[in-house]
């Protein structure tokens, strides 16, 4: 596999693609595109905010803000994936599991109409434990931050 991303020819993978990596859905799939993927090292993933995602009848009605742990559930996912792309084959029939989070920061509301651009950075993989370096961004803003582990297992979720 190679190094692919939107500034040299169009998305790297779109929602069709996403379905068919992560087992995740409406309402709760929240990433719809990845721009930027070299495996084994870094992924960037889009995530259109709109007004019409379901949390934002309640947080907060008047003033709507997207809720900090699906900013890092954004996070998870885009890990998810560069660890699937990165595997392959060998992680067919597996799933990726979020473990822990440390050092989240939320730094800047994420409201309607944001482009959050996820960025995760591989820190070490060691077996089947993944850890990454996360950063979510509108524009040049650093939106939220955490580093994040994941595991891959032999349960099959999709």
């Amino acid at each position: 596999m190679t190094d692919a991303s939107a500034a040299e020819g169009g998305d790297y993978l779109d929602i069709g693609a996403i379905q068919q990596i992560i087992p995740h859905r409406y309402p709760f799939l929240l990433v719809d595109r990845i721009l930027e993927l070299v495996p084994g090292e870094r992924a960037v993933g889009l995530k259109n905010v709109s007004a019409d995602e379901p949390f934002f009848q309640g947080h907060f009605p008047g003033h709507p803000v997207m809720p900090g742990v699906l900013i890092v559930e954004a996070m998870a996912q885009t890990s998810a994936i560069l660890v699937v792309q990165t595997l392959g084959e060998e992680a067919e029939g597996k799933a990726v599991f979020f473990m822990t989070i440390d050092g989240a920061r939320f730094r800047k509301p994420v409201i309607p109409g944001d482009c959050l651009h996820i960025h995760v950075e591989k820190v070490r993989q060691r077996g089947q434990v993944w850890k990454f370096q996360c950063e979510a961004k509108v524009g040049d803003k650093v939106c939220a931050e955490a580093t994040i582990s994941a595991m891959l297992t032999d349960q099959d979720v999709g």
